[in-house]
């Protein structure tokens, strides 16, 4: 006998699923009281999704590791600092491209399958950059076929705590997603070693490999949960939490609201992508570091990217998305002020605190962001509508790098990137106050 579930896509269809589906839901709808998760009650089980989407955001993540190999690979392809950024602004701009497209199939075949399929597309991107010529092939290997592995995933692990917390999405969310904050923590120092003994593109092979394995293995167990299923004792609107508004991805581009968000979201990304692919060639450079130095600097910063994202995720949950976009801007205008002013001094401890607050800036975007679109929009169409949203964050990669990029062929100097930072903070902080509301 065939069993199927009555489930509900994030599109809010029922539709019928055979009990070994795709999408990975148990065979049959259970209360909130009887439903299991990994052996566990469900409001405990369900904390083991956040730690493998923590791990599979680790192996994404890798990107923001990027200055460690910017300088070897200018030295090996003999190029100046745009290009050596090429390959990074061209894989986070893939990957801001490819992740809208992958909303319709997660919710589709679910985040298993599309988990995967990313996961193998990110080996191979590695694994064939690791066999570049040039920086221009090493932009199509690395930068597109490992961009559109990300966009794949990405969203995957994020769409499975957004439905299994809809009573602290935001905190879950952002612990997801800090594993792509903390990421350089692990793969800078371990990069900048692999580069000393095997050189740059054997490490890129030696990552991927990697990466496919374990992406792959961790993807097996994702799934979302059943049609209907809560927490036991949970009712949206209790504890300040308001059932938002069910938009589609037309009607969310209609309102001031989203647009305000996109802008936002351009700004946010802007500063922090742009430091976090300057940031190794900046303290050598700028503060006279040396490369092992600069690279452990990294990973310090990796900590403060990662830990953003869960804190300003619980911000967005207890303040709301207005209030928290402003700390941000707040944030990320004092600390481009500081280096502006600051960098001329050789200060290892303005290096520290500018590039700190700048990576807890993003990481706290990357939760602000997603939560902020399903408070303001819901659930119902949350991949599409996410997908949409996170364009900005291409945008701000290509602006914030290329600019950092061009100052610093110009004028010999990334110093004068930072003055521009902060007056976009301001310009942030007004676009949040009279934009960021609930869409009427």
């Amino acid at each position: 006998m065939i069993n199927y579930v009555r489930s509900e896509d994030a599109y809010g269809k029922h539709t019928k699923k055979h009990e070994t589906n795709l999408r990975g839901l148990s065979s049959m709808p259970e209360s909130s009281e009887s439903q299991r998760v990994f052996g566990m009650d469900a409001r405990t089980g369900r904390w083991v999704f956040v730690i493998l989407g923590l791990v599979i955001n680790l192996c994404c993540g890798s990107i923001y590791a990027w200055s460690v190999f910017a300088k070897p690979l200018e030295q090996l392809f003999h190029v100046g600092a745009t290009e050596s950024l090429l390959p990074f602004i061209i894989f986070l701009a893939t990957f801001a491209v490819v992740m809208p497209f992958a909303g319709r199939p997660l919710d589709r075949y679910g985040p298993r399958l599309l988990t995967i399929i990313g996961g193998i597309i990110i080996g191979i991107g590695w694994i064939l950059g690791s066999m570049a010529t040039s920086m221009g092939m090493l932009s199509i290997t690395y930068g597109i076929i490992g961009g559109a592995g990300v966009g794949i995933v990405y969203n995957c692990p994020i769409g499975v705590a957004g439905r299994w917390f809809p009573d602290r999405r935001g905190l879950a969310v952002g612990a997801t997603v800090l594993g792509f904050g903390l990421s350089p923590l692990i793969t800078a120092p371990l990069a900048r070693q692999w580069i000393q003994v095997f050189g740059p593109l054997t490490t890129f092979g030696y990552f991927g490999g990697i990466f496919l394995v374990l992406i792959v293995l961790l993807a097996l167990p994702l799934r979302f949960p059943p049609d209907g299923w809560k927490p036991k004792g949970w009712e949206p609107g209790r504890a300040g939490i308001v059932k938002a508004q069910d938009l589609s991805r037309n009607e969310m581009v209609r309102t001031r609201s989203f647009w305000g968000l996109w802008i936002c979201y351009v700004i946010g990304t802007l500063a922090g992508l742009m430091a976090i692919g300057i940031s190794s060639s900046v303290g050598q450079e700028v503060f006279l570091l040396s490369a092992a130095t600069a690279a452990s600097f990294t990973g310090i910063f990796a900590i403060f990217n990662g830990i953003g994202r869960p804190i300003f995720g619980h911000f967005v949950d207890r303040s709301g998305p207005q209030r928290t976009a402003m700390l941000s801007f707040l944030i990320i205008f004092l600390a481009a002020g500081i280096l502006a002013l600051g960098a001329g001094t050789g200060l290892t401890a303005v290096y520290v605190i500018g590039f700190a607050a700048l990576w807890l800036c993003l990481g706290g975007w990357l939760a602000i962001a997603p939560a902020c679109t399903a408070s303001f929009c819901g659930t119902k169409h949350y991949g599409p509508n996410y997908g949409l949203v996170f364009t900005a964050y291409g945008v701000g990669a290509i602006l914030g790098n290329l600019l950092a990029g061009r100052l610093r062929d110009i004028l010999g100097s990334y110093t004068a990137v930072f003055m521009p930072v902060a007056i976009l903070a301001i310009a942030g902080i007004l676009i949040a106050y009279f934009t960021l509301k609930p869409p009427e």
